[in-house]
């Protein structure tokens, strides 16, 4: 790479964080760094071409490809399908190739920039993309089109917004096509789950009509429909904005010398018991969820 040494490109970067390393023990670094490094030698060996650099990042690394954009799908594809718990992100901007103190080609700009941003806002074992690198693949195959939901737009703490799109889960390396959602038995019907991505909320589940309902219950609590339930491999997903925030607000009805105390979230209540119990009042039972409300009793014994 010395050749491409003080140049400026534009590449796709695929930044990998290990999960819960720094709280590790030494011997358990090392050991969790050799898996990691064993299992991203064996995935770039998926690729024929050798144009990359890789740097080490202590809790993971940031793989830069010169070349296809795909190879950085296919590597993190891989890494995901793997034993090592990380978070993964791809972006596709410009970065510059340097010599380190040491020599060694290393890797400036807001391509790996980017990269390390959009890797922070993943779940574990979750594998997101940036708007440029979303536009740049999707052209390249209509069968990417297929794999990607739309998470919505999200603030690193730089306060810059990036546009986010998440790979599905379902979809694995296939021998035949590069990437192939995973055949499975149908599964039973699950409620769906609802994901907190910041600036919004993404529902997912194994069925539509799972999605729809949850969708619903939001809705009807001050939510606003961003996407209507669509298939990404084989799940549904849709997105909605936050309730609004009177709807985030516990809800205290007198009932006798009791308060029935109610939320959207268990933390909610218990903040509002907790003021309750500082003036005096004596909580009853357990906080329970009711009718998808979380509710708490406290006994004002005046």
């Amino acid at each position: 790479m010395a050749d491409e040494s003080g140049r400026t490109l534009v590449c796709s970067v695929l930044f990998l964080d290990l999960i819960g390393y720094s709280k590790k023990a030494v011997a358990e670094q090392h050991e969790a760094k050799h898996q990691f490094n064993s299992a991203l030698t064996e995935a770039l060996d998926l690729l024929k071409r050798r144009d990359r650099v890789i740097v080490d990042t202590g809790d993971g690394a940031a793989v830069v490809f010169l070349g296809d954009p795909e190879d950085a799908m296919i590597v993190g594809l891989a890494m995901r399908e793997g034993r090592v718990a990380m978070r993964l992100g791809i972006n596709l901007g410009p970065v510059r190739l340097i010599s380190d103190l040491n020599d060694q080609t290393n890797v400036i700009g807001d391509g790996i920039n980017v990269a390390q941003r959009i890797m922070s806002f993943a779940e574990p074992g979750q594998l997101l993309v940036s708007h440029s690198y979303y536009e740049v693949v999707t052209r390249v195959s209509e069968h990417y089109k297929r794999i990607f939901l739309r998470v919505g737009k999200m603030q690193d703490k730089h306060v810059r917004d990036h546009d986010i799109y998440l790979v599905d889960d379902e979809v694995r390396l296939g021998e035949d096509d590069v990437l192939a959602p995973r055949a499975e038995a149908a599964a039973p019907r699950e409620p769906a789950k609802v994901a907190d991505t910041g600036a919004n909320l993404m529902i997912s589940g194994s069925s539509r009509s799972s999605v729809e309902e949850m969708l619903r219950k939001l809705v009807a609590q001050g939510a606003s429909a961003l996407s209507q339930p669509g298939q990404v491999g084989a799940k549904w997903y849709a997105s909605c904005s936050h309730p609004s925030k009177a709807q985030f607000d516990c809800k205290v009805e007198n009932v006798g010398l009791k308060r029935v105390i109610t939320g959207p979230s268990r933390q909610a209540v218990a903040d509002k018991v907790a003021d309750l119990v500082s003036y005096g009042a004596k909580q009853v039972g357990d906080i329970e969820e009711v009718d998808g409300r979380w509710t708490a009793i406290c006994d004002t014994q005046r």
